[in-house]
């Protein structure tokens, strides 16, 4: 769980992508189709938020599952708490996606 949740956090703290060559993976994608930054910037926040709204739904699930299976196991209980609080975290920080954006964007000077 401890893995899924730092999968969430790299996620969310990775914003460009390298490829192969070392170019970046966004220049290409802008280069593909003319698209403004402000189309640009969206569809980073779109990407984001589904990764972080997926993983923390997988999240949810394992500590759903381990919360029933665990029955008075304090041990099995500890483990299903701490995926539900990764779920939780991952949903906040896919909420807090469209605020990084803005700041992402005042970085800019956009």
């Amino acid at each position: 769980m401890r893995l899924l949740c730092g999968i969430g956090a790299l996620i969310a703290a990775v914003v460009l992508v390298f490829d192969a060559r070392g170019a970046f993976a966004l220049s290409v994608l802008a280069q593909a189709k003319e698209i403004s930054v402000d189309e640009l910037f969206a569809n980073i926040r779109n990407w984001v938020v589904g990764i972080l709204t997926g993983l923390a739904t997988v999240a949810l699930t394992i500590g759903g599952i381990r919360y029933v299976s665990s029955g008075a196991n304090p041990a099995g209980l500890a483990k299903a708490r701490t995926a539900l609080e990764c779920a939780i975290g991952g949903y906040l920080l896919a909420a807090l996606a469209p605020v990084v954006v803005r700041i992402l964007r005042g970085i800019v000077g956009l």
